[in-house]
């Protein structure tokens, strides 16, 4: 039986401005109009896309977790390749480019998912949140079946709480290396974590028991090395940041 498409939402173009905690600067992102899926990835469609069975005692409807950020991009060629799509990621062994120009799906960009969590609101976050995310309130001990809390704006469920979401960016490559972005909070965080600015990362192969992924599609308003509020040159600045105290691992450049 075919697997069916994930259900996107429309997100409108629109501008950004994104915060970093640890160096106290900010910055705006100007993004084209894309498609998000309206939930996050759940077993039924991560196993179903991949012909395997998802693993016991994990619900069809609950968010795909446990998955690192590479297997998740891997997953985003895949199902890009079963509907007909061209992928956005290509690899060089453990590299991973993203071809921007590419209708594949992926992974959002940190701009991306912010715009689109946000969805017009300028709080913490888009409603109250116990109508709208799974928390250690709901006193849970996992990921809860999707779309079952109410949806932001542009009609998009679980953008905070019940599971993280890989997001493409790195998270800061002058101290974590190759750690890659974490967004929405997850079912085990309390409310301060579960906000539309927090930010976390973890790195690309860990497999984390409250991290899971959503997939979206287009935009592509960018420069000549990124697309969507991401740019590769950017990263690779950050990185090369001079005078890193003791302990910091910076992004072999």
């Amino acid at each position: 039986m075919p697997v069916p498409p994930p259900r996107m939402v429309a997100v409108p173009a629109g501008t950004i401005t994104l915060r970093d905690a640890r160096t106290d600067t900010s910055r705006s992102a100007e993004l084209g109009s894309f498609l998000m899926a309206r939930a996050p990835v759940t077993w039924s469609l991560y196993a179903g896309t991949l012909k395997e069975q998802a693993p016991a005692g994990q619900g069809a409807d609950t968010p795909v977790h446990s998955v690192s950020w590479r297997s998740a991009v891997r997953w985003c060629n895949a199902l890009s390749s079963l509907l007909g799509v061209a992928p956005a990621y290509r690899f060089d062994g453990e590299r991973v480019a993203w071809d921007v120009a590419s209708e594949g799906f992926r992974l959002p960009t940190e701009a991306e998912w912010e715009w689109a969590c946000r969805a017009g609101s300028s709080g913490p976050r888009y409603g109250p949140l116990p109508e709208v995310a799974w928390t250690e309130a709901d006193r849970v001990a996992g990921p809860q079946r999707v779309q079952t809390k109410r949806p932001n704006a542009f009609g998009l469920y679980d953008m905070l709480g019940n599971v993280w979401e890989w997001c493409w960016d790195y998270c800061d490559p002058a101290r974590y290396a190759d750690y890659r972005v974490l967004r929405g909070g997850g079912w085990a965080d309390k409310h301060w974590s579960v906000r539309a600015s927090v930010r976390r990362g973890s790195a690309p192969g860990a497999e984390l028991d409250d991290v899971g992924f959503r997939v979206i599609q287009g935009g592509f308003q960018g420069v000549e090395d990124g697309a969507q509020g991401w740019s590769d040159r950017a990263d690779r600045e950050r990185a090369r940041l001079a005078g890193a105290p003791p302990g910091w691992t910076p992004l072999l450049v």
